[in-house]
């Protein structure tokens, strides 16, 4: 295995650079297999009506079959993927994780989804079911507001039919090999 050879990157070489690089590019094609790896352990979780797995899939489902374009299904799929990494933020971990791939609106939709959500449930727990109104100048508002109505919100079925993670792959495959520039 390639190694850098410096102890301070300023001391780094055009070599010790390209090894990083490469070290990049591994990961990156790693990518997917692992946010398929989080959407899989979210079959664990069974204190819903389905698994959070199968939300994930019945989200993107119900989005792929209204037409939402390819990126936008993603989102849907991997919407909940790093719940149990940040049940509070969430939305803004998996968005962290996509930027570099996705549109600045799909980016929004994702890391606020999760306040966008409790509108559904926040009057049961003596929350502000309205939080999302401090967002309403936002572009993505109308977009988050619809995705989690549409989509998230509705999407623990256990009688719907969901299509299987195979035909999702392809397209989280596509979405991660588009070239990027890092985000400023």
């Amino acid at each position: 295995m390639e190694k850098m050879h410096f102890s301070r990157m300023d001391q780094g070489t055009d070599e010790d650079f390209l090894v990083l690089k490469h070290v990049h590019e591994r990961t990156l094609r790693a990518l997917p297999d692992r946010l398929f790896g989080l959407l899989r352990e979210l079959s664990k979780d069974t204190a819903y009506n389905i698994s959070r797995y199968d939300h994930c899939l019945q989200t993107a489902t119900r989005a792929l079959r209204d037409g939402k374009d390819e990126e936008y299904v993603v989102v849907a799929l991997l919407h909940d993927a790093c719940e149990p990494l940040g049940p509070f933020n969430h939305g803004e971990v998996i968005a962290a994780i996509l930027r570099p791939f996705i549109s600045r609106d799909n980016y929004w939709m994702l890391a606020k989804h999760g306040l966008f959500q409790t509108y559904f449930y926040a009057a049961h727990l003596g929350l502000d079911p309205n939080a999302r109104d401090q967002f309403k100048s936002d572009p993505a508002y109308e977009r988050t507001v619809e995705f989690c109505a549409r989509y998230d919100e509705v999407s623990f079925d256990p009688d719907y039919p969901n299509e299987p993670l195979s035909t999702f792959e392809p397209m989280v495959r596509r979405l991660l090999q588009k070239s990027w520039e890092p985000p400023k």
